[in-house]
């Protein structure tokens, strides 16, 4: 029999914010970075300790010891410090595919320059589940192996996995595969990643450990290398390790017992991985478990902070890198330090006890101001790119006309279709002309001469617009003080049409032009119709919705439900026997607020009534720390006024409902969602997940015993049953659940209110209960088909994203008044990056295909480029791409791909 082998991995499982605020642990993270480097000092005996996988833990150090900086380097060239691959370790669901990316990217750009080996072993050691697409993005980035502490259920070496073993394994190793086929060896923390913590030094104590410790780790082992994780959450340094294994060696000598590292263990482990590993495909969210202890509600524990979040991410990577990249065309350089700045600033937000909103309430109050930070940087970045684009679009078509030109901007990367609004100014006097107030004065009794808007083909458009009076603002020249002034204004609303993906449309405004009004999009009988939908607020509030394409009807859309909630941060749990109430019987006041050719607004009011809490028995079991599966609380039989102001919006030629929803909660312990009954037959639904749109059943595993299936969505959720679809998508809103009602109604989590953190004690989180205003937003987009082949997605994907707006004048310029600097084709595959990388200085942009099955990726640029060629999420120089065309290059993408095109320009 060969000999065992039992690496010993020393390691502190570091969340810079949990169950104390962030300071608190910090002041810790110093104290155990003085003693890890005091024990390398000391024992040369103490090999190796892993850092637990993130780089920020430097920058944390270094920010109060900033002395320590060349110690720390030593050792990390010794490689006595492991450090990366990420910045920080994330929450893979509640970020985005792209901040994924920037987080390995960034990762590892801060490891070398520290001049040590990257840790290359894609490290989840306790995310609340892992993305499907992790060993596609992992070996891309030459990464072989993950290592993970949930969502796959051991089995045990002599245990029979079940039939559907998909999410299972009898060993800690297995074969982890992406759904385009990539694969990494996974590696579990089937006895956690604590199951070598406080190694006794005594031998008696030792020898009972060791007698325990063994067993457990070879019951899943498939080698002789056993895994023993000498640490754990905020663990300090195990100063006596090198003694300790010494004892071991003495009372176990069959074992070789050494200080490891993960290079060195997963080096010994490749060696002799036995051939039939099971495979295990996709998502890892614990599907075959009881549904308990997913953690899976930390999806909608404090919205507010998954909506904030859902912002900043859509304004870096959908709005300020390609509009960055756009304003490099034309001769701006290219801010990395400031984007580098802001995804970490925001990154800060994303480790899994953060951005899941399970920490005590000190930790989010400082989110919110980091979410704040980082979001006025990527305005500062796009407001930039903006000044430096507007001198180089030509507008001299609306010369001589009294034109006001202004540009609509889209980077969404598709081409769109949607209603804008601009600020315009007819006049500007700046305060050294007089004084402000006298200016101000002056300026509102000036005539404003109605007008309309004209495109450069000197089309007259639909529009609606009003004065809007005088407003202060100021000019910052780069070349001198400030320069203040006052301005009268009018506000212009407009549709604007095809505007191109990375590329804009400029329109004017000219006084004296108008054009007849066509019909409003509002009814008297509180119904908003367009060329495609038709929506009826009936008197409850909610909409039947026509969809004028196919001809079908969805009844009871956007009923609210409210139901109580006994769980905590982590996990939803209605009260046993209880029954969710609705509005579906709620007579609701309805009013039609905006009526135009190009949008209409009926609002819809719901004053309700719903229990003030739960009963005095939730708070008396969560100071007992009665686990939340067996608690008996009940809700409150006292009522407190739930108002709820709907809005519904339809744009002329719009393929979609927007929904906008404003909450005065002053009720605790419950959830709030909005129901969308499909009425369509289907066993699977499909959410929009991390590079792909994940297929999910309706019905969970047999071991499932929570009544709740909840799951995580980035931008949609949708259902179909093949001839046609109905998709939800959202802002921010990143729980639903597909209800089996026999309806497969999609139940979209708006607000989630619990009054504890969980887990180990008794933490009480007074404002996760979020009372007060709460607002949501999303839409209802119904489709032929399913919403990938339909092209559904796109409307999905662009929701989100704002159109920019900047008023210029009439002026030559480089390029047109409509123009696009990327065109790109590729039916089912998704756009998802447009930056310049950091490394190489070359433009590169990101797309992912959505299919099972190969499609082709067309892209087109404007002008001559030296090459095109294959690169990765790394974003490094790879092999060139055969095209017949220096403009044109058109790939081959295989099933469920993830693909990056680097452009050298010169």
């Amino acid at each position: 029999m060969a000999k065992k082998t039992a690496h010993i991995i020393s390691h502190t499982h570091w969340d810079r914010e949990w169950y104390m605020p962030y300071e608190y642990h910090h002041a810790l993270l110093i104290e155990l970075m003085d003693t890890l480097l005091e024990t390398l000092d000391r024992d040369p005996d103490f090999k190796s300790f892993h850092l637990d996988g993130q780089t920020i833990i430097l920058e944390d150090y270094f920010q109060v010891r900033p002395e320590m900086k060349d110690k720390v380097e030593h050792y990390i060239r010794e490689g006595r410090i492991q450090i990366g691959p990420w910045y920080i370790l994330q929450d893979e669901f509640l970020t985005s595919s792209e901040s994924n990316i920037r987080n390995l990217q960034i990762g590892h750009r801060d490891a070398k320059q520290y001049g040590g080996l990257i840790s290359k072993v894609g490290y989840f050691p306790d995310s609340f589940g892992n993305m499907g697409q992790a060993p596609q993005i992992l070996k891309q980035a030459n990464i072989d192996v993950a290592v993970f502490g949930r969502g796959v259920k051991p089995t045990g070496f002599n245990n029979q996995v079940s039939d559907d073993a998909s999410y299972e394994s009898p060993y800690s190793e297995m074969v982890w595969q992406s759904p385009d086929g990539s694969r990494v060896v996974g590696i579990l923390f089937a006895n956690w990643y604590c199951n070598g913590m406080e190694v006794p030094v005594d031998e008696p104590q030792a020898l009972a450990y060791w007698e325990k410790r063994i067993p457990d780790a070879e019951k899943f082992a498939s080698t002789n290398h056993l895994l023993f994780m000498n640490g754990c959450d905020h663990q300090p340094i195990q100063t006596d390790l090198s003694k300790a294994i010494e004892v071991a060696k003495k009372l176990f000598p069959d074992t070789d017992f050494v200080h490891s590292s993960f290079n060195e263990y997963v080096d010994d482990v490749f060696k002799e991985l036995p051939e039939n590993l099971q495979t295990v495909e996709g998502e890892l969210r614990s599907q075959r478990t009881d549904g308990w202890y997913t953690l899976v509600n930390t999806a909608s524990s404090r919205v507010y902070l998954k909506q904030m979040n859902a912002e900043n991410q859509t304004l870096l990577e959908k709005v300020a890198e390609p509009l960055a990249t756009i304003a490099h065309q034309v001769g701006k350089p290219y801010p990395h330090h400031l984007f580098v700045y802001a995804w970490k600033t925001l990154m800060q937000n994303h480790p899994h006890d953060s951005i899941c909103g399970c920490s005590v309430d000190e930790v989010h109050r400082e989110m919110v101001t980091r979410f704040e930070k980082s979001k006025h940087m990527t305005e500062m970045i796009i407001n930039e790119s903006l000044d430096a684009l507007m001198p180089t679009i030509d507008t001299s078509v609306f010369d001589g006309k009294q034109a006001i030109p202004f540009t609509v901007f889209n980077t969404a990367g598709y081409n769109r279709n949607g209603v804008v609004e601009v600020t315009l100014e007819l006049k500007r006097r700046y305060f050294s002309e007089a004084h402000p107030t006298v200016l101000a004065k002056e300026m509102k009794v000036e005539p404003v001469e109605a007008g309309a808007v004209v495109d450069a083909a000197g089309n007259v458009l639909d529009c609606e617009w009003e004065d809007a009076g005088v407003m202060f603002g100021y000019d910052l020249p780069k070349d001198k003080f400030r320069q203040p002034y006052m301005a009268r204004i009018i506000k212009v609303r407009v549709q604007a049409s095809d505007v191109p993906a990375f590329g804009y449309q400029t329109l004017a405004w000219v006084p004296g032009a108008a054009k007849q009004a066509v019909a409003n999009l509002a009814t008297e009988d509180f119904a908003l119709e367009n060329e495609r939908l038709k929506a009826e607020v009936l008197e409850n509030g909610s909409i039947r919705m026509t969809d004028k394409q196919t001809g079908h009807v969805y009844e009871g859309i956007n009923v609210y439900e409210d139901a109580g909630d006994i769980g905590n941060e982590y996990m939803f749990r209605m009260p046993e026997g209880s029954t969710p109430l609705t509005t579906a019987d709620v007579k609701a006041e309805r009013k039609v607020v905006e009526n135009s050719p190009f949008r209409a607004v009926i609002e819809v009011t719901h004053n309700w009534s719903i229990p003030v809490s739960a009963d005095e028995t939730l708070q008396q079991e969560q100071i007992d720390i009665v686990d939340f599966p067996t608690r008996k609380a009940q809700r409150s039989t006292e009522l407190v006024p739930f108002h709820i102001v709907t809005r519904y919006t339809l744009d002329r030629g719009a393929k979609r409902v927007d929904v906008h929803v404003t909450m005065d909660n002053k009720s605790k312990d419950h959830r709030v969602r909005a129901l969308f009954p499909t009425g369509f037959q289907a066993e699977t639904h499909v959410a929009d997940s991390i590079f792909e749109v994940a297929s999910r059943s309706n019905v969970p595993a047999k071991e499932w015993q929570n009544p709740s299936n909840d799951q995580h969505q980035q931008a949609f959720v949708s259902v179909s049953d093949g001839k046609l679809g109905l998709t939800v998508a959202n802002k921010g809103l990143c729980e639903y659940e597909v209800s089996q009602d026999n309806k497969n109604t999609i139940a979209v989590t708006l607000l989630r209110s619990s009054g504890e953190l969980g887990d180990w004690g008794y933490f009480p989180t007074p404002e996760a209960q979020c009372l007060g205003i709460n607002t949501a937003e999303y839409a209802i987009i119904p489709h032929e088909a399913d919403v990938v082949t339909s092209g559904a997605f796109s409307e999905a994907y662009s929701f989100p994203v704002p159109f920019l707006t900047r008023q210029t004048d009439v002026h030559a310029g480089q390029f047109p008044a409509e123009y696009a600097f990327i065109a790109w084709e590729g039916e089912q595959v998704a756009f998802s990056s447009l930056k310049m990388a950091e490394e190489t200085g070359d433009m590169v942009a990101r797309w992912y295909n959505m299919a099972h099955e190969p499609r082709k990726l067309s892209v087109k640029l404007p002008e001559r480029v030296r090459r095109f060629y294959r690169s990765n999420v790394m974003e490094v120089l790879g092999e060139a791409l055969y095209t017949n065309s220096s403009q044109e290059v058109s790939v081959d993408l295989g099933s469920a791909e993830i693909f990056t095109v680097g452009v050298k320009k010169q």
